[in-house]
């Protein structure tokens, strides 16, 4: 069976990250070593912000940025929405520039782009989210078959895991480009996502 890293695994590195945004660290990662399948509350502001998309458009802001852009940072999935861990500020920063991007659209055609980006909800300082268990990550590359000890996916897991105690994350700027851009796609994509919408690898290798 191949040790190789996927982008839906939780390092212990990655988790060393997720932990250190807690005010105790060393309990956090306590008890994920005693509960590998809890997921926590974890403070926003200081090492990561978290941009909050409905399940379909952060996914097609996920995939502008893997298949056009620079790649994401770490990526989680919670109750039908997509958290896209962002650089510390961008909370403050985006909303701004998504509405300047509104204003400063020139004609019908481009008001319709920015007009089809759902409102996003930006967590910074003051805020905090809940993130995925580092044992809810499913590897796409194991067959159904051999899944047979891995409990059922929740409604909490993580699409594109932290693997490093720095983590490239995008910054506003960025993850505008990827909205608008996602927002611009809407209209050439089916309503209804593909079957195997789940399984896709990230290929983290891009983004170093």
């Amino acid at each position: 069976m191949s040790s190789a890293w996927n982008a839906s695994d939780v390092t212990p590195d990655g988790a060393a990250w997720l932990a250190s945004a807690g005010t105790y660290p060393r309990s956090t990662l306590a008890l994920w070593e005693e509960r590998p399948d809890a997921p926590v509350v974890l403070p926003c502001g200081s090492v990561f912000d978290v941009v909050s998309a409905p399940a379909m458009f952060g996914r097609r802001m996920l995939d502008r940025l893997w298949d056009d852009g620079p790649g994401s940072g770490p990526v989680a999935q919670f109750r039908g929405r997509m958290l896209l861990f962002a650089a510390p500020g961008t909370a403050q920063r985006l909303p701004a520039l998504l509405e300047w991007e509104e204003w400063g659209a020139r004609d019908s055609r481009e008001a319709a782009r920015t007009d089809a980006v759902p409102p996003l909800l930006c967590h910074g300082t003051g805020d905090a989210v809940t993130v995925p268990a580092p044992s809810e990550s499913i590897s796409p590359t194991v067959p159904p078959s051999s899944q047979t000890t891995v409990p059922a996916r929740s409604a909490s897991r993580w699409l594109v895991a932290p693997d490093t105690r720095q983590p490239w994350l995008p910054g506003p700027e960025v993850l505008l480009w990827a909205a608008v851009r996602a927002a611009r796609s809407a209209v050439r994509i089916s309503i209804f996502p593909p079957a195997d919408q789940d399984a896709k690898v990230y290929d983290v290798s891009r983004r170093r």
